[in-house]
């Protein structure tokens, strides 16, 4: 899995007529800066109003998952959110000029295959995982479905699938690594049963369903008549049924499970809806867009609870955005008080900066030197320094200024700092600046846990 978040190099569109609606949109994939997400902009309603992809705004599950914010509505996004998930891409606008993204062959494909076209980018940010390391589970007893959680670091998926059906047996559908959703998963359709069809007209759905975008099990006998009436509904001139295979005009099947792995693809789509992307393996059995949506509020709750202690992720082995020589370029600080050894992540409002604490500060000769603990007033000036990489990353000649600190808010030390310690500090804008000021929020973690936070107000003072 990728460390680094990605957005694509340029916008790309698709357009066709929407599963549900009947309507035909134009749906365009945007680039986004880092820590931006997924969103949708109806750009036909007055004022664009933006709808943000989060499990909060489902709104209706209808055959599909809708969101509704800021009083637009955006229907049956899973597809298209699937399709990002399986390109790893964390920073996504996209615009629509009607009410639902085309359902193109009613799969993920065909926006894989654009957005691969336009060309994906790394961007100077990692990505903000949440790695579940806790039992998981939803159940509803009802319907029998279950769908679990387990800890893992890595992002794997396995669906089950049985509808007491002479045509679909027990079917079982797996995804180990999520680079291979594009080959295995993106291209298997959406698909719905005979019985269910005229139901779903009449309940004024799949106005723009029909043969070459959704897959029609047959699952009872048909007699000619009733075929004709199907041809009629279905806007086609004749329909078939494949004895064989129970399938509607003789529709050939990717796979012989096409049918479960359309359902991991609805699954992937739906829990991108937690808004981070996940580290677990996630179990379904007869999974559907309720349980999925219900599963993945379960998630962000977990998310919420542990947000407050949740470190950003830095692996050694990954280039620096900003080496100590670049850092001392910027800063106006040197020995003994540049305090931070390299920036791992900076956008336009965040920014990751690393300290490691070793015996051999000086500070430590006076300082408990027979216990040592790293001064809390340091721990501060190393996450002001990092804030100040921030400060000055506003500017396009940031050696031409000087950051200060001038206040500082709420400052809190949750356990001591000592040699050996990685210090990870995070900040990042809390305000827009004005007149040169800013406020931001920091927070410095070693090994995962919380161990200082303040709020820091700095003032960006241009060198005479």
């Amino acid at each position: 899995m990728n460390t680094k978040q990605q957005t694509i190099q340029k916008s790309v569109s698709v357009s066709g007529v929407g599963l549900h609606t009947g309507v035909t949109a134009t749906m365009t994939f945007l680039p986004a800066p880092a820590h931006h997400g997924y969103k949708f902009q109806r750009v036909d309603l007055p004022g664009q109003p933006i709808v943000d992809a989060d499990v909060d705004n489902v709104v209706d599950l209808s055959r599909g998952t809708t969101l509704e914010q800021n009083g637009a509505r955006i229907h049956t996004v899973e597809h298209a959110l699937a399709s990002l998930v399986g390109l790893q891409l964390d920073n996504i606008l996209i615009q629509l000029d009607g009410p639902e993204p085309p359902i193109m062959d009613g799969s993920s494909i065909k926006f894989i295959e654009a957005l691969q076209d336009a060309g994906i980018e790394e961007q100077n940010a990692y990505r903000n995982y949440f790695e579940i390391n806790e039992y998981v589970h939803y159940k509803n007893s009802e319907k029998d479905i279950e769908i679990a959680a387990l800890p893992l670091n890595d992002y794997r998926l396995t669906v089950m699938v049985d509808y007491n059906s002479r045509v679909i047996t027990s079917q079982h559908a797996f995804l180990n690594d999520i680079s291979q959703f594009s080959s295995q998963i993106a291209m298997c359709r959406t698909f719905v049963f005979l019985h269910e069809l005229e139901m779903l007209y009449k309940q004024n759905l799949i106005k723009g369903g029909d043969l070459t975008n959704a897959i029609v099990i047959v699952d009872r006998d048909v007699r000619e008549g009733e075929l004709d009436y199907l041809a009629d509904l279905l806007n086609k001139p004749k329909v078939s049924v494949n004895k064989k295979e129970g399938i509607l005009n003789n529709l050939d099947l990717h796979y012989p499970n096409e049918m479960a792995r359309h359902k991991l693809l609805d699954l992937v789509g739906d829990l991108a809806l937690v808004g981070r992307p996940i580290k677990a393996q996630i179990l379904a059995a007869r999974p559907g867009h309720a349980a999925n949506v219900a599963f993945a509020k379960k998630i962000k709750k977990l998310m919420q609870k542990n947000a407050a202690n949740t470190s950003p992720a830095y692996d050694p082995t990954q280039p620096p955005v900003y080496d100590f020589h670049k850092i001392a370029s910027l800063l106006p600080h040197r020995y003994p008080f540049q305090m931070i050894d390299k920036i791992i992540a900076l956008d336009e409002s965040s920014v990751v900066g690393v300290k490691n604490v070793t015996m051999n500060e000086q500070y430590f000769m006076g300082h408990f030197p027979g216990n040592p603990v790293m001064p809390g007033v340091l721990q501060l000036e190393s996450m002001a320094q990092t804030g100040g990489i921030l400060v000055l990353s506003t500017v396009p000649d940031p050696e031409n200024y000087w950051p200060y600190l001038i206040g500082i808010e709420n400052c809190r030390f949750r356990r001591n700092v000592v040699p050996g310690d990685t210090l990870i500090f995070r900040c990042e804008f809390i305000s827009p600046m004005k007149r040169g000021i800013v406020k931001m929020s920091g927070r410095g973690y070693v090994a995962g846990q919380l161990v200082c936070e303040a709020e820091m107000i700095a003032s960006l003072v241009k060198k005479k």
